[in-house]
């Protein structure tokens, strides 16, 4: 009878009392921003090496909403995941409001777009930094490096066909992530295989995407990263589907444990999340590739040279920790991870 109400309240269904904690989930959630500011912007552009220093925490409560939700009758379930975010001083080591000296993204980004431009179109992107009082580093505030800033600026690069993100007039790392959805996910709702429940049949109506140069990369894995099959066991990879990646990302078992009194099973990333095609030859989907640890999403992204990796280079080449002082990897505060409950499988 355990056993069956426990399968009960893991599926999806609209007469189960678990059907709202599904739709509005209780547990809060925090995301923490961290910024690595840089310490020495003049002397770079003397050519010296970048000094950078670890700023943060900048602590935010998530708050999560399951909007247009549409059941099927496949046995599974439509929705849009809206979050949206709340500053949290006293969980944070600064402000919202204080400054911090990064690279110019807008700046930088469109400089590398246009390299291989008309002579003509690079002048007229060259005149304009001062007409816009451009530089290579810009000074801002957390919020308006996290949520976003108006910048003229955009106006002109759409101008010249460069688009650095989603925003025709506003500039942010997250300008599009507050009170906003990551698109449609169709998960099953298990009624039919509890085995299924919460696994991903469509994002956006699609089976998987395109971004990238293999099957395997483009597969959509795994749930919506909220919540997983009922009794898995160690010998079950987690996996999820995360749209700011573009990818799925497989986690493996890796020890159990416990959580304020809570069994726990742990999952981690491999080293390889990120390794490049000749370090790790599944990943070759996911080039053109550089220096293994560091992912190129310029694909996904407007077709920016953005980039992703783990904090402070984890894992990552050797060479790429010599070209920046400052960065201190360890698997302690760099690691990715997620500690599930092994029997209903929520984090």
């Amino acid at each position: 009878t355990r056993v069956r109400l426990q399968l009960q309240n893991t599926r999806i269904d609209p007469k189960s009392a678990m059907f709202t904690l599904w739709k509005d989930l209780p547990v809060p959630f925090f995301i923490s921003f961290y910024f690595l500011e840089v310490m020495n912007s003049k002397d770079i552009l003397l050519g010296a090496k970048p000094v950078v220093h670890q700023r943060g925490p900048y602590v935010y409560r998530e708050y999560r909403e399951k909007k247009n939700i549409t059941f099927h009758k496949n046995n599974t379930v439509s929705f849009l995941g809206y979050r949206s975010f709340t500053f949290q001083p006293d969980r944070s080591n600064g402000s919202e409001s204080d400054y911090i000296m990064m690279p110019n993204i807008l700046v930088l980004g469109a400089a590398v777009m246009l390299e291989n431009m008309p002579f003509a179109m690079r002048l007229t992107f060259s005149s304009a930094l001062a007409l816009f009082r451009q530089s290579a580093f810009m000074n801002r505030t957390v919020s308006e490096i996290i949520w976003g800033y108006n910048e003229p600026f955009i106006q002109f690069l759409s101008s010249l066909g460069v688009t650095i993100g989603p925003s025709s007039e506003k500039f942010g790392l997250f300008s599009n992530l507050n009170n906003s959805h990551s698109g449609l996910f169709t998960v099953f709702t298990g009624m039919d295989d509890i085995n299924k429940t919460h696994m991903v049949d469509s994002w956006n109506g699609l089976k998987e995407v395109s971004y990238w140069h293999s099957e395997e990369c483009n597969m959509i894995n795994g749930t919506a990263g909220e919540l997983w099959p009922p009794f898995m066991t160690p010998s079950s990879p987690m996996e999820l589907y995360a749209p700011d990646a573009c990818r799925s990302l497989k986690l493996s078992y890796t020890q159990s444990g416990n959580f304020k009194g809570i069994p726990v099973y742990r999952y981690m990333a491999p080293k390889t999340l990120f390794a490049n095609g000749t370090i790790y030859p599944p990943n070759e989907g996911f080039c053109p590739c550089r220096q293994s640890g560091i992912q190129n999403i310029s694909s996904c992204k407007f077709n920016a040279p953005i980039f992703i990796s783990q904090p402070h280079f984890l894992n990552a080449d050797p060479v790429l920790l010599d070209m920046v002082d400052g960065l201190h990897p360890n698997e302690k505060d760099h690691d990715l991870f997620v500690d599930i409950h092994p029997v209903s499988l929520s984090f």
